[in-house]
């Protein structure tokens, strides 16, 4: 018996401790589309190590064939070096259309506007309090982003691209911090799309979606997962970081979301 209760104490361990990349899905129905969409949401990367050139990163996403990549702030870190983040970006914007705002790290970093320009420089367009309409498998898609709250700049930037919101098209919001909801759902964005909160680092599934936050605290309202506000959709990844973090995340490996926008009941 004791060595059955030392197996399943220490299968329960790896498995709480599994760092391994997922990938989660999530449908949004929308009467805006008539065709699907697929997009691959990218946050809090952290310029963490995933295997040689981050294949294992690229791999999972060009696994989903998406028809674009949403980055959604802390893909550079401030304390790591930056090759890891770089190497996943340019492989990334080779292969498809690629969107990024800031979050606190890149800010904290203080090369945040080199960052913004380093990322024009690979194709990716950068989102700060402006918008972006595009045609994605056929379909108007209009995207707006606003840098994190610690540029200072963050309400009037939200104020801007609330103001100029094409209702007619599916829109997207791309804002680092999921504490902020209240203030995005002034404006009827179809979906918004936030990190930051690294899953609540803690988690048992079924039981406790999340322990700790940075800027939530304990038992935070919004770790990750799906939240719905009447007509908007609101989606929290739980990151990619891996070795940046203070303490192990359990039961919660790091993950790709996948967004797939489909048409609604004709």
């Amino acid at each position: 018996m004791i060595i059955a209760a030392c197996v399943s104490i220490a299968l329960l361990l790896l498995i709480a401790l599994d760092t391994r990349l997922r990938v989660v899905t999530y449908e949004i129905v929308s009467d805006k589309v008539s065709a699907p969409l697929c997009l691959a949401v990218l946050t809090d990367l952290h310029s963490c190590d995933y295997g040689q050139d981050q294949q294992e990163l690229l791999e999972a996403v060009a696994a989903e064939e998406p028809h674009g990549v949403l980055l959604v702030g802390d893909i550079v870190d401030d304390v790591l070096p930056e090759e890891n983040a770089w190497t996943a970006v340019s492989a990334l914007a080779e292969r498809w259309p690629c969107f990024y705002v800031t979050g606190n790290h890149e800010w904290w970093s203080g090369e945040a506007e080199r960052i913004c320009a380093q990322m024009e420089d690979l194709g990716v367009t950068v989102l700060r309090g402006d918008s972006v309409t595009l045609q994605l498998n056929g379909q108007a898609v209009t995207l707006y982003g606003i840098d994190d709250p610690d540029s200072g700049k963050s309400e009037e930037q939200l104020l801007q691209v609330g103001s100029s919101i094409k209702e007619n098209n599916f829109t997207i919001l791309l804002a680092h911090r999921p504490e902020e909801i209240e203030t995005y759902l002034q404006w009827p964005f179809d979906l918004i799309l936030s990190g930051h909160a690294h899953g609540g680092q803690w988690r048992i599934p079924g039981l406790l979606n999340g322990l700790y936050a940075p800027h939530q605290g304990l038992l935070p309202a919004y770790a990750g997962g799906r939240y719905t506000f009447g007509e908007t959709v609101f989606l929290v990844s739980r990151g990619l970081a891996r070795e940046t973090t203070r303490v192990p995340r359990i039961f919660n490996p790091p993950e790709v979301v996948v967004a797939r926008i489909v048409p609604g009941s004709p």
